[in-house]
């Protein structure tokens, strides 16, 4: 019998020593992953590389009888619009890039200006030229 409880010492040391020597696992690491549409990456680029779609469009623009559109970019695809739309309207307008041009608001009215030839116009003044944006026919401004 005294074998027998020799054998179990030995063996509960055994055990208990390789508890001992047994290292407890590390604590995994946690990582969090956000999964973000692939339009909104894109998007994200986009205003990266290109924070105004119609950068080329700044400055002064002239149109017919005094009028003028003058374009300054604001914030990422927004700008500010400061116009003499006709004899009686001059103002300031925020804009925004849009598909076409430049979206506005004026007189409670929404607007785009785009792009278009001195012929698209329909100002005499203005036909022939190449390098043009529109509000409306009878609503442009060019560049020499």
């Amino acid at each position: 019998m005294h074998k027998s409880l020799t054998m179990a010492a030995a063996s509960a040391a055994m055990l208990l020593t390789g508890c001992e020597k047994a290292e407890a696992p590390a604590p995994a690491e946690t990582t969090t992953t956000e999964t973000v549409p692939v339009e909104t990456v894109a998007a994200a680029e986009a205003d990266a590389t290109a924070p105004h779609r119609f950068a080329s469009w700044t400055g002064k623009w002239t149109g017919v009888e005094g009028m003028y559109a003058t374009i300054t970019p604001a914030g990422p695809g927004q700008y500010k619009l400061e116009m003499q739309s006709d004899l009686d309207t001059r103002g300031t307008y925020d804009g925004t890039d849009s598909e076409h041009g430049i979206q506005f608001t004026r007189g409670g009215e929404d607007l785009t200006l785009r792009r278009a030839s001195g012929d698209e116009t329909g100002l005499k003044y203005l036909a022939g030229k190449t390098e043009c944006l529109i509000v409306k026919p009878g609503e442009g401004y060019c560049r020499d």
